[in-house]
């Protein structure tokens, strides 16, 4: 069996008590067949001192490559988080463009391919993970690695027409056509992905998936939902429940109900929107003053990128305002914590909530309603009310459906899933937990590789 190159922005290392479930399926398939993933180290050095650490456990060994700080301002912070994630997330107003993080992005990509080549050995497959390494195939190939190679991009990809915004476009979203199999989240997403090379390179799609360049290049492009590992999160809640940190919140709710909203503290995630939309809540439903508060936990992210800070003041201000005007002495509507738990943590919160929220403006997949739905009980589970806008709610189905920029929709969703019959929330918990069952995080990453392979 051929040995696996994964490579991504960052590694997950066996220790890491954080790691997902993404981080779970890659060390799993890396574990079977052999193989190696490479990534930044985390570490900032400056000029002539970087290293490339080497690790090994068992069959799986980890490559690190250190960044200088102008790289990681560069490439990390400048073009792939102020240029590529606001465009990529449908926010072109955001989007922050300089022909010197362009460079800087392309020069890290470059970096990264020079140190993977001389670590492949053949018959290698490789398989590159998202929007900071969209050129790294083409990297590649321009070292002369023929291997097969398959990229993977976890946040949404718009239309053509707003990735024709990106000064030098062609120089970004072009260099998939380097990879031998592009992943998508969704039909949406593979459907502008086809548009565009359609209307920018004259591409002719066969079978709505294989895509052919006038130039004669070709590669297959197609949709894989990501999903999560069921059956551990649903083992974590049960065992997590009757955990201390899931007791204390239980405890300190005093038998009061509970929504739960977990987001990295990004502006994609419509945090505001949804703290306004509780306010709202109280506002309209005097009857629920007092019987249910919104835990919400946000770890902040990208902290030196001057929007994120802007947003964290903001949900503060929201926060605070809120709970100044509705709360009593004994009970506070925003509980709204700044800091990250682990994955064990998480689901026991899950699990005592009654409402999970998730209600981003635009997702690629978002894992925390699929975690959320997974970490319920059967007996008694709760109701999600999810985005429209998420991948995730062409999955779930059964969730409430919301539009995020729509206040009064979620003040509407919230009072139904408050008050929705036990008959009704395990017939919706039943279905959406056979889905998450059978295409859970290793079915993901099989049909992902096999399709690789048959390229």
């Amino acid at each position: 069996m051929s040995r696996l190159v994964v490579i991504s922005n960052r590694v997950a290392l066996p220790k890491d008590v954080r790691a997902g479930g993404l981080a779970s399926a890659m060390q799993s398939a890396l574990a079977e067949t052999g193989g190696l993933w490479f990534g930044w180290s985390g570490r900032l050095v400056d000029e002539g001192e970087r290293t490339l650490q080497r690790l090994g456990d068992g069959r799986v060994d980890f490559a690190l490559l250190d960044l200088t700080r102008e790289e990681y301002a560069r490439y990390y912070l400048g073009f792939s988080n102020r240029t590529l994630w606001p465009l990529l997330h449908f926010r072109p107003s955001l989007l922050d463009y300089s022909r010197d993080d362009f460079a800087g992005y392309r020069s890290v990509n470059r970096l990264f391919a020079e140190h993977v080549a001389r670590l492949l050995q053949p018959g290698d497959r490789v398989w590159v993970h998202d929007y900071h390494l969209i050129p790294l195939g083409a990297e590649l190939r321009a070292l002369g690695v023929d291997a097969q190679i398959g990229f993977f991009l976890h946040i949404p990809l718009p239309p053509r027409e707003l990735l024709a915004i990106l000064p030098h476009h062609e120089h970004v979203f072009s260099a998939l056509a380097a990879y031998d199999l592009v992943g998508v989240q969704t039909s949406a997403d593979l459907d502008a992905l086809t548009r565009y090379f359609q209307v920018e390179y004259g591409a002719t799609i066969a079978d709505g998936q294989a895509v052919h360049l006038p130039d004669g290049r070709r590669f297959r492009a197609a949709a894989f939902p990501i999903g999560i590992d069921t059956g551990r999160v649903a083992r974590a809640a049960e065992r997590a429940a009757n955990g201390a940190a899931t007791r204390r919140l239980v405890t300190s709710l005093e038998h009061r109900r509970l929504a739960i909203g977990v987001d990295r503290l990004d502006y994609s995630k419509g945090l505001p929107q949804r703290f306004e939309a509780f306010g709202r809540f109280l506002s309209r439903h005097e009857e629920w003053r007092a019987k249910v508060s919104l835990l919400q936990i946000a770890p902040p992210s990208r902290s030196d990128v001057p929007e994120y800070r802007e947003l964290r003041s903001r949900l503060e201000r929201i926060a605070g305002a809120t709970n100044g005007r509705y709360a009593e002495p004994d009970w506070v509507p925003i509980r709204y914590v700044n800091r990250s738990f682990n994955q064990a943590t998480l689901a026991g919160f899950y699990r005592a909530a009654d409402v999970g929220l998730v209600t981003p403006l635009r997702d690629g997949m978002n894992l925390v309603a699929k975690e959320f739905v997974a970490a319920q009980p059967a007996d008694d589970p709760g109701v999600l009310v999810l985005s429209s806008l998420a991948g995730a709610a062409r999955e779930l189905t059964q969730a409430v459906l919301i539009n995020p920029h729509d206040p009064d929709d979620i003040v509407d969703a919230l009072r139904e899933a408050l008050a929705m019959p036990l008959h009704d929330r395990r017939e919706r918990w039943s279905a959406m937990m056979d889905h998450l069952r059978r295409h859970d995080i290793t079915y993901w990453r099989n049909t992902f590789l096999d399709a690789l392979a048959d390229t």
